[in-house]
């Protein structure tokens, strides 16, 4: 069914991108951190009132859907071990350390009749002990761990989410503000509803794809949008912070020259990521028009009496266009996109898939991470900055989440390589006038990496989930971060001395 030749004859240049070797030094300003979420990291499940949430229930599901069968009931431990965690973001000297919050936490059934103070006081400890080591706290408001009493309700096809999430978030601002100036919505919305609602990937696992999907984006858009507004409203003056979205960002590339594989790739690009970003950052606001055109075309073909795709009002546009002080940027990876008609019938209709209506593949020759889906292709992340610079005029971006995955070890110079190459091509795009301003690797330490459980490594830390204390060592990559983060300059010859840190 792949074009297997064609795949081995396809892109294999850097595309006038330059992995020099060179010392080459980031802007005095720009920023580096490090990345972690609620769920893969704290454990303290059901722990001091804390209520459920949908990861709770996905990962005690039996039979498990957990490729270890693992949980994140203790993961890194994290809710008894955040003043070491912090100890390991000083230790890197970061200058920033993105956590999230987990909404079950604060509120136990979603709904804020009832906070749970003990919740408020993690979080707190947590940002003041930031504070105290001159680290920034950048807070992430949802990162897919929604109480499980709402999603008996629906989740995020209900409309009624869109004032939860609001009421949610007006707890965090009143509690939190006078310290945290970094915000982020929503972490990752296509993982949310297409992943979450579309397919059985991610949590809730609702398997309802063409559209169920396209109901959560539109939610939770407008629920992101009255978050930002909130804040522009009510605490903006006071808290003086900055408020955003993290996307997460796959480059696809046209597998060919052809029109269609062009095309392919386009669509592809506005499906992944062009769907929550053009209402947001664009001009005209709205979904992209290839995302409504191909619903709209499918849907009719289908029978349906409308698209699939709801509409947007001209006030919920408007509410939804320009609501972000940045874009964040969650990316990984590239893919090859081509169409190819011999392949109808390849995807279940309807479906997001189906709609999209391109192949998407990796290339055998790109190298290989131990997580099936991510390849290191540097020059796509450069495609991927300069597109949105050229497509959004050249937004804040901060990069939210970037990073690679290893079967575990503290020798990692595969991962070492990776970052190496990313950033030397961040840094062409800033030298070329894309306006990126922070670099977030993922992640701090070892996490629970959903539905693959702990068989993924991405920590900049080694995790030993064997043992009680869950005792955190650096891996080679720490000290080469480290170094980076201390010259604010990237040096490939540099060789770590492995008792630095």
């Amino acid at each position: 069914m792949i074009r297997p030749f064609f795949i081995l004859c396809a892109i294999f240049h850097n595309n006038g991108v330059s992995l020099s070797s060179k010392i080459r030094k980031f802007p005095d300003s720009f920023e580096f951190g490090a990345s972690t979420s609620a769920y893969q990291i704290e454990g303290g499940w059901y722990e001091d009132g804390k209520g459920l949430s949908i990861w709770d229930i996905a990962t005690h599901m039996d039979p498990s859907q957990i490729k270890d069968k693992s949980t994140g009931d203790i993961a890194a431990d994290s809710y008894h071990l955040y003043k070491r965690d912090v100890e390991i973001a000083k230790e890197l000297g970061l200058d920033f350390y993105r956590f999230s919050v987990s909404w079950p936490r604060i509120l136990p059934k979603g709904l804020p009749n009832q906070i749970n103070q003990a919740g408020i006081d993690y979080y707190n400890n947590l940002i003041n002990e930031l504070l105290k080591n001159n680290i920034k706290p950048f807070l992430t408001i949802y990162h897919w761990d929604l109480p499980y009493e709402l999603q008996k309700l629906g989740g995020w096809i209900n409309p009624h989410v869109v004032d939860w999430f609001v009421d949610y978030v007006k707890i965090l601002y009143d509690y939190y503000g006078d310290r945290v100036k970094l915000w982020i919505t929503i972490n990752e919305p296509k993982q949310i509803c297409y992943e979450g609602y579309g397919s059985t990937l991610k949590a809730p696992m609702l398997n309802a794809s063409g559209v169920a999907e396209y109901m959560c984006a539109k939610n939770l858009l407008l629920a992101h949008a009255k978050a930002y507004h909130l804040y522009n409203q009510n605490y903006r003056k006071l808290q003086n912070g900055t408020v955003g979205i993290s996307i997460s960002c796959t480059w696809f590339e046209p597998a060919s020259e052809t029109i269609d594989d062009h095309q392919a790739a386009v669509d592809a690009n506005q499906f992944d990521w062009g769907q929550y970003a053009h209402p947001i950052f664009s001009k005209a606001g709205h979904f992209p028009f290839e995302l409504k055109k191909n619903i709209a075309l499918k849907s009719a073909e289908q029978g349906f009496s409308r698209s699939r795709l709801p509409e947007l009002s001209a006030s919920e546009v408007a509410l939804i266009r320009g609501s972000a002080d940045f874009f964040g940027v969650n990316t990984y990876t590239t893919k090859l996109a081509y169409r190819d008609a011999s392949l109808d019938g390849l995807y279940a209709v309807p479906s997001y898939m189906d709609d999209m209506a391109a192949v998407v593949v990796g290339n055998p020759t790109w190298p290989q991470a131990k997580s099936t889906w991510l390849q290191e292709v540097p020059w796509g992340f450069y495609k991927l900055l300069k597109e949105i610079k050229k497509n959004y005029n050249n937004p804040v971006v901060y990069i939210t989440e970037n990073g690679w995955s290893t079967a575990g070890g503290l020798f990692d110079d595969d991962r070492i390589q990776y970052y190496r190459n990313y950033l030397s091509v961040l840094h062409d795009a800033i030298e070329e006038g894309c306006d990126v301003r922070k670099y977030t690797a993922w992640s701090l330490i070892d996490n629970f990496e959903w539905k693959n459980g702990y068989t993924e490594k991405f920590g900049l830390y080694e995790v030993d989930f064997s043992r009680e204390d869950r005792n955190r060592t650096p891996r080679k990559s720490a000290y080469v971060y480290k170094e980076i983060i201390r010259t604010k300059s990237l040096d490939t010859t540099y060789e770590p001395e492995i008792n630095t840190v």
